[in-house]
């Protein structure tokens, strides 16, 4: 049988189940180490037996609702490759925007970073890269997320203080910006995530209480204390929460401006609390 052949049995199957179909041929080709070239011609060849196991334990990963991401260990988030598995949620699209939002709209030089709930270290480690000036500093919970973070900075070669901290806990500096990615996802809308994410990717960095809302409660109250003067917040928040995301800071930050700011797709994505200066 030929690759092509034995691609398009198995990629029908993933569709049956859920799965993109596309994902069979893009971890094929990444662990095989195959340009798009290459891969072209392959799809032309016979397969063998050992070649035919192969893309079966892919697809059977995959069916299993495996991200793809998981599976070749890395992805690209802002123009790096960051490693990737089981321990951080992989970083998604609207989290870049998050960080070109902060970086064009913060020109200013020696700016000190806090980045709450980091996991992989993308936001951290994106704002880090084009900005070698700042000072960055990530906190999370899981001292699994950080672990993979510190590889993740070593291989961009990026000096990041990382933090074992839940929310502010273990927090004692003042930052000119403070910015979040945190679990948003209320319970409730537990039907609405995708099965490989429910089903590979951490729960503690995909749910919060509270409707989702309970970490940005927690930042709002206690943020005060850990910005500087003129300090802005930066937020990714969930599609539903452009309303109830900015009510809890204007309720204890009533001093500073709040804007929702949507993402590529027209959904509401980002949240910047900030003093209103353009």
């Amino acid at each position: 049988m030929k690759l092509v052949q034995l691609l398009d049995c198995y990629e029908k199957e993933l569709v049956k189940v859920g799965e993109e179909a596309e994902s069979l041929s893009f971890v094929y080709r990444s662990l095989k180490g195959l340009s798009f070239t290459d891969f072209v011609f392959a799809l032309q060849e016979e397969m063998t037996q050992e070649e035919e196991t192969f893309v079966k334990e892919i697809y059977q990963q995959l069916a299993a609702h495996k991200p793809a991401q998981y599976l070749i260990g890395q992805t690209d988030f802002y123009g790096m490759t960051l490693t990737v598995d089981e321990r951080v949620l992989i970083p998604r699209p609207e989290t870049e925007e998050l960080v070109e939002l902060i970086l064009t709209e913060n020109p200013e030089e020696n700016l000190k970073i806090l980045d709450i709930g980091t996991g992989s270290g993308a936001i951290a480690l994106g704002l880090a890269k084009n900005r070698p000036d700042w000072s960055v500093a990530a906190a999370d919970i899981s001292q699994d997320a950080l672990e993979l973070a510190s590889e993740n900075a070593k291989n961009q070669k990026l000096n990041i203080l990382f933090k074992k901290s839940d929310c502010f806990a273990e927090i004692s500096e003042k930052y000119d910006i403070i910015v979040s990615n945190p679990p948003y996802i209320s319970r409730e809308d537990e039907s609405e995530v995708g099965l490989n994410v429910l089903h590979s990717e951490p729960h503690l960095a995909l749910f919060a209480d509270e409707d989702g809302l309970a970490i940005y409660r927690r930042i709002a109250e206690n943020a005060k204390e850990y910005l500087t003067d003129g300090g802005k917040i930066y937020l990714e928040i969930g599609y539903k929460q452009g309303q109830s995301v900015p009510a809890l800071f204007r309720k204890h930050l009533p001093e500073k401006r709040v804007r929702t700011l949507k993402d590529q797709f027209g959904q509401d994505r980002m949240v910047v609390v900030d003093d209103g200066q353009d």
